[in-house]
């Protein structure tokens, strides 16, 4: 099948490398050259796992291209996907400009049947705005229909997910549309749900609030815990054995980042209240989380009698591992905060420093996790990476001033830390817990 996919961010070029593995023929758009160029020389622009080697595959084979001309795209093939994004406005709504110029560019270039796919994170009734701009824009009256296909990969694992999606939605009113998209995912062999376009766009952000309920849920549990000396991570380990609630996304931290929970929620919560209903429950969903980077450096200025003067290292940037997005990620808010408290901050990441430096030139940026140690009074671990997992804590405690250590993913045990001579703080975990465990 000839594909043409609009948008060459983590959506839209994971999406086209995965079809033209799959034998089909793909043009991924895209309006900056720069990015074009280096998709055509084997180069993500993004770093995700395993994308670089796919790309080199299919350029070599000759089943993907980028290009800047999106009519001509258009022209040449038979399904056209809508990847670009639709970032949050100052309101928190999301901004469809690019999806609307992409329509607009669409209808122009109608020169036949063709199949458009919203595959973008898109508020309810935005499929039937785009065949609205399609049809205002094109020059003779060609067929075409409008499906919504929308993605859950997660950043990170994006190859992966997109292989082997949980399932497959297919939003169409038109049974012809369905059937084309049915045939294209067809070499996955996953579960297909086919609905109408209005379920298809809700069951985006009804997923994604939900996980991002799940998030904010075990928090606010994680503060109960601290207050009554429970331990959270106990706590959600019983919540997840019941098949009802599952063990996903009930690990308290430092919260969501990234591009999706923290725009989708805001979507969310203006799509219920433009048909009239209460936002209530989204709108404490982004409280809670947006608490979270300010009760943990309170916790380090409790901890250090204040951050004045102070030296706290950061261990990660990104919003997550496996991935050098920093969008709406937890270490931003806490460098601000740090820095606005008169601290110094040093920081290492894998590989999002790069995206940060421009952002905070004022942060000293070290090459490894033992660098940032090296005279910190204070160590947050914030992303939590697989390097991060198994350092050699002595050295870390000897090269710090003081060896504390904010642990806001929970990923160490708080016994050995403490044994190694840390103070050690996780998030909504027990005092101490080790004399219970000794005993299972």
């Amino acid at each position: 099948m000839k594909i043409a996919v609009a948008g060459t961010g983590y959506v839209g070029l994971v999406t086209g490398v995965v079809f033209a593995d799959l034998g089909n023929e793909v043009a991924c758009v895209d309006i900056d050259p720069v990015k074009v160029d280096a998709i055509n020389k084997g180069q993500s622009p993004i770093y995700e796992p395993g994308l670089d080697e796919m790309l080199q595959r299919n350029l070599e084979e000759e089943r993907i291209r980028a290009t800047t001309d999106l009519e001509g795209a258009t022209r040449e093939t038979e399904v056209i996907f809508i990847c670009v994004g639709t970032p949050p406005t100052d309101t928190g709504e999301p901004d469809l400009r690019y999806v609307d110029e992409a329509a607009a560019t669409i209808g122009r270039a109608l020169n036949g049947y063709k199949i458009i796919v919203n595959k973008s994170t898109v508020p309810v009734g935005t499929g039937d705005r785009v065949r609205r701009i399609i049809e205002q824009h094109r020059a003779e009256p060609h067929e075409f229909d409008v499906v919504s296909n929308p993605e859950f990969l997660r950043e990170g694992s994006a190859i992966h997910d997109t292989l082997n999606p949980d399932r497959i939605v297919i939003g169409a009113d038109n049974a012809r549309a369905a059937m084309k998209i049915v045939e294209l995912y067809a070499p996955l062999e996953r579960p297909m749900l086919i609905t109408n376009l209005a379920t298809a766009e809700i069951i985006k952000y009804a997923s994604n609030t939900f996980l991002a309920l799940k998030i904010s849920y075990i928090n606010a549990i994680a503060d109960l815990c601290e207050r009554t000396g429970a331990d959270v991570v106990q706590v959600a380990k019983a919540m997840g054995y019941d098949q009802r609630i599952g063990h996903a996304f009930l690990q308290a931290g430092l919260g969501f980042g990234g591009s999706c929970f923290p725009k989708d929620v805001q979507a969310f919560m203006h799509t219920v209240q433009r048909y009239q209903l209460d936002p209530t429950l989204y709108q404490q969903i982004l409280a809670i989380n947006n608490a979270r980077p300010v009760q943990m450096v309170e916790r380090v200025r409790e901890r250090l009698g204040g951050l004045e003067g102070r030296t706290v290292g950061l261990l990660g940037l990104a919003f997550k591992p496996n991935t050098d997005d920093i969008r709406e990620a937890r270490a931003l808010e806490l460098i601000k905060l740090l820095l606005q408290a008169g601290a110094t901050v040093k920081a290492y990441d894998p590989v999002a420093m790069p995206r940060v430096q421009p952002l905070h030139p004022e942060v000293v940026y070290c090459r490894n996790a033992y660098e940032v140690a090296e005279n910190a009074d204070a160590l947050v671990l914030v992303t939590e990476w697989n390097e991060f997992r198994q350092l050699n804590f002595e050295r870390i405690r000897n090269a710090m001033r003081q060896p504390n250590l904010f642990d806001g993913r929970n990923l160490y045990d708080p016994q050995r830390m403490r044994k190694l001579g840390f103070y050690y703080y996780g998030v909504g975990r027990a005092a101490d817990n080790g004399e219970f465990k000794a005993m299972l």
